[in-house]
Parts: structure tokens; sequence; C-alpha cells
């Protein structure tokens, strides 16, 4: 299985972008030098989990506590796989230039 199968099992069709967006923000964040590249992972993570939060909320329907809860955990766990698909593709970027 390719690594591109794998994200699509995993992370929403409709997140997929997120990854290329926050790629574009990590570049920017490692150009400036007001932040240290130990913590761009970081906030990666946090602006992962605040996009996915602002896809489910656009998209989910809240009926009860469960889907309020659910929907919770899917934004954190969205947010940190389009996050990690992102440092995970700036890595291999890296890894192919040497």
């Amino acid at each position: 299985m390719d690594i591109m199968q794998t994200i699509q099992n995993y992370i929403k069709p409709e997140l997929l972008v997120a990854i290329i967006v926050l790629y574009i923000i990590a570049e920017g964040l490692k150009k400036t030098e007001k932040i240290d590249n130990k913590y761009i992972p970081v906030i990666l993570g946090v602006l992962g989990v605040v996009i996915a939060s602002l896809y489910i909320i656009a998209t989910e329907t809240f009926n009860n506590y469960q889907s309020i809860i659910m929907a919770i955990f899917t934004a954190i766990i969205q947010g940190i796989l389009i996050a990690g698909a992102s440092v995970y593709s700036n890595q291999v970027i890296k890894q192919l230039k040497k």
C-alpha cells in the first residue's frame, strides 16, 4: 500500500488540501527567525486541530452531547493527522534533496 492510499484511508478527503496549507505555513515559519524550528510541529498541530475543528463545525449537525463529543474527537484526530502528514511531507522532500 502506498503512502497516498494510507493517507486517504485515515484523513477526510476534504481536509487533504489542509496538508498543503500547513506545509506552506511551515515553510513561511522556517523563513522567519523569530520562531525556533523545534516549535514548528507543535504550531502545525494546533493549526491542524483548528482547521479540522472549523471543518467539522461547518459540516456536522449536533443533535446531542454524543455528537458533540464525537465532533471534538474527530477534529482533534483529523487535526493531528493533517499536521503529521504535513511534517512527514516536509521530511520526505528534504530527504529526497539529499
